[in-house]
C-alpha cells in the first residue's frame, strides 16, 4: 500500500475549491493508496514518474515514488491552469 504525501501548496490549492469538488478529490486520491496507476490516470511526457488523474474539470499531478511505497501529490487545479 503507497503512502499519500501532500505538498504544502497543493493543499493551499485543494483548499480554494468548491467543498463537493474538494470531496471527489480527496476520494480519488484515497484510491491512489492501493492503485497508483489504475484506470485514467495518465504518465505526463518528459518526465519520470510523474502522473496526472483526470476527476471532473479538476487535475491532480503527482510523483509516483515506486522504491519507497509514496505518492506524492503535486498540484490540484482546474484543467484550464494546471499545466502553466
Amino acid at each position: 500500500m503507497f503512502e499519500i504525501r501532500w505538498k504544502k501548496s497543493a493543499v493551499k490549492e485543494i483548499k480554494s475549491i468548491q467543498k463537493k469538488d474538494q470531496q471527489a478529490i480527496l476520494l480519488a486520491v484515497e484510491k491512489l493508496k492501493t492503485d497508483p496507476l489504475r484506470h485514467g490516470v495518465k504518465k505526463l511526457t518528459n518526465s519520470r514518474n510523474t502522473y496526472r488523474l483526470r476527476i471532473g474539470n479538476y487535475r491532480v499531478v503527482y510523483n509516483l515514488l515506486k522504491s519507497v511505497l509514496i505518492v506524492e501529490i503535486i498540484r490540484v487545479r482546474h484543467r484550464r491552469d494546471v499545466y502553466r
